[in-house]
């Protein structure tokens, strides 16, 4: 476990403050906590990726098209499966065509529509990448195996109150 970075816990004294300009602080502190915790999560993974020249969103593309039947998909439904911006996903396959982990092709169904394809680097490089992701337990410390099922469901009803998906 790394060292502490404060001699006391932030977001706890920043609870206790918002407590006492505006009330109940606990929706604040959970709020501040997810984020915080996303920040953490976010660069334990960039550095578990950063030997294959990868950031976790690149590398979330790759598993994508993986994932795929024919190992290639449309722009816009990287963007739609991934939940981002479209400018997200062409500046992430940008980066990931420049590296030679994918290339675009013209999709040959509809020839106006553009498909981010794997390549065979892109295939072995993910695929290494997943194991050195796999080896940080995805950066969830803290929680055994319950409580990571626990914590899955309690954030999936967030989402789902949040229109996330339908029931």
């Amino acid at each position: 476990m790394p060292a502490p970075r404060l001699p006391f816990d932030p977001i706890e004294r920043a609870g206790d403050h918002w407590e006492e300009h505006f009330g109940d602080a606990t929706s604040m502190r959970l709020a501040t906590s997810v984020m915080r915790v996303q920040q953490l999560m976010i660069g334990a993974l960039d550095g578990a990726l950063k030997p294959f020249a990868l950031t976790f969103s690149r590398y979330e593309v790759l598993v994508l098209l993986l994932f795929s039947k024919r190992g290639s998909l449309p722009l816009s439904k990287i963007g739609e499966r991934l939940m981002v911006h479209p400018t997200s996903v062409t500046s992430a396959i940008d980066r990931l065509e420049a590296q030679g982990f994918v290339e675009r092709v013209a999709d040959e169904e509809d020839r106006r529509r553009t498909l981010a394809r794997l390549t065979p680097a892109g295939r072995s490089t993910v695929r290494k990448a997943t194991k050195a992701v796999a080896a940080i337990d995805f950066a969830i410390t803290g929680l055994d195996d319950g409580q990571q099922a626990e914590t899955y469901d309690l954030l999936r009803n967030v989402r789902k109150a949040s229109g996330d998906f339908p029931d």
